[in-house]
């Protein structure tokens, strides 16, 4: 996303070129990618988020996915510039984190807008609360990945948008 606005086409674009000639050529994502294909397959025009990011940083990841047409309502961020951090960070923090976030008219809730920021133990508490849909970066990239592999789009426990329709 730092890259520039749909920077994911390009980036698997080029990696599908880097890779011509070879004799199995892969299915090519990106987590950026996916977050934004699978928000719109999953019909979300109006989504709220939290990320880890700064807050320069977490701007960019907003711009980006409003230039995909996606708006977003409403975003906060924890300003972890330690990657490492962002890691250790307690997924189950997120279901306070979440109550400080505008949701009412959002379709879904963007739990982790960052892909190594753990969120998979609190997507379906969150889900149940709110009411709506929610989902992180992780899910949409295994949700993407599952999909490319012809393999169901389902995992136990997370949430909604891999099957799990509890709390809706």
């Amino acid at each position: 996303m730092c890259m520039g606005l749909g920077y994911h086409r390009q980036a698997q674009r080029e990696l599908q070129e880097a890779l011509q000639g070879t004799s199995h050529l892969p299915a090519i994502m990106t987590s950026a990618g996916a977050l934004v294909d699978q928000l719109k397959a999953f019909g979300a025009k109006r989504i709220s988020l939290l990320a880890p990011y700064s807050d320069a940083l977490t701007r960019v990841v907003v711009d980006y996915i409003e230039a995909e047409g996606i708006q977003v309502k409403d975003f906060r961020n924890f300003s972890i510039l330690d990657n490492l951090q962002v890691g250790e960070r307690d997924p189950l923090a997120l279901l306070e984190d979440v109550k400080a976030l505008a949701t009412a008219g959002v379709d879904t809730v963007v739990l982790s807008a960052c892909v190594q920021m753990p969120s998979l133990a609190a997507i379906e508490r969150a889900q149940a609360a709110l009411g709506i849909p929610v989902t992180s970066t992780a899910i949409c990239t295994a949700r993407q990945m599952l999909a490319q592999l012809d393999l169901a789009l389902e995992a136990p426990g997370a949430g909604a948008d891999l099957g799990g329709r509890t709390g809706l």
